[in-house]
């Protein structure tokens, strides 16, 4: 499933780019269903910073999900490397249920606008699951699109809401 979001953030390109990169720790205070983002990994060369981020949800595991899904697990892994020279981001997140069924990968682009910063996030979000242990495949099919809906709730709506904090985060550090 490809999915692609634009967003306007009032203030400079080189500050939205650089809060994206070095400072979502700060952020995630701003985003009501994180919990936390730690930076596990960072590491730079050739103009490039990688990341390797955990995201961790504040969220509770729906009852219909419980046998499978354990708290801890809803969190996931953001693997992103940064090219400041193209205001280009490419990240590849992992999740930590469901894991080798699930790839979300894309591109986050900053672009300078007269309103301040277009943020433009481009990506593809693949699902495939033939077979869960326990679970009969009668019931799997007709569990395959909560269980995608609950993991695409839990992805997709943070990347776009993230622009919305970065800009309110900016506006309380006071940069214009």
């Amino acid at each position: 499933m490809k999915f692609r979001s634009e967003s306007v953030i009032a203030h400079p390109r080189d500050a939205v780019f650089e809060t994206y990169r070095d400072r979502l720790s700060e952020v995630a205070a701003y985003l009501d269903d994180i919990k936390a983002v730690n930076v596990l990994a960072r590491g730079e060369e050739d103009g490039l910073v990688t990341l390797h981020n955990e995201w961790i949800a504040a969220r509770d595991v729906p009852p219909a999900f419980k046998a499978f899904i354990k708290p801890e697990q809803l969190a996931w892994d953001d693997h992103a490397t940064w090219d400041a020279s193209a205001f280009r981001c490419q990240f590849d997140i992992r999740t930590r249920v469901f894991t080798e069924h699930v790839r979300c990968t894309g591109t986050d682009q900053f672009v300078e606008v007269p309103q301040g910063t277009k943020v433009v996030l481009e990506g593809d979000f693949t699902l495939t699951l033939d077979s869960l242990p326990g679970v009969p495949s009668f019931l799997l099919k007709r569990m395959l699109p909560q269980i995608e809906q609950f993991i695409v709730g839990l992805i997709q709506p943070n990347l776009e809401k993230t622009n919305g904090a970065i800009g309110r985060f900016l506006d309380d550090q006071g940069r214009a």
